[in-house]
């Protein structure tokens, strides 16, 4: 192999790498975006059960709930 031979080899391979790097450094910036996009999604619904886990807290907690729960057992157990 003469001189020109190894320079157009070693060029045409250096292309090749600088095109397979870029179109790799393509997909991780498209799949990074994509998992910004679904962080997002899954923080709202995060923020949407936390504030219904709140509400049911509150529900529980309460004492007319308790209360209520009491006598839905008793109806449930007429004997005691």
């Amino acid at each position: 192999m003469n001189l020109t031979a190894i320079i157009i080899v070693a060029i045409c391979v250096g292309g090749i790498t600088s095109i397979i790097s870029t179109l790799s450094d393509r997909k991780k910036k498209e799949a990074s975006a994509l998992s910004k996009k679904e962080k997002n999604e899954l923080l709202s619904q995060i923020e949407v059960m936390s504030e219904r886990i709140a509400t049911l807290e509150r529900i529980v907690t309460d004492e007319k709930y308790s209360l209520n729960k009491e006598f839905e057992n008793l109806r449930k157990d007429p004997a005691a």
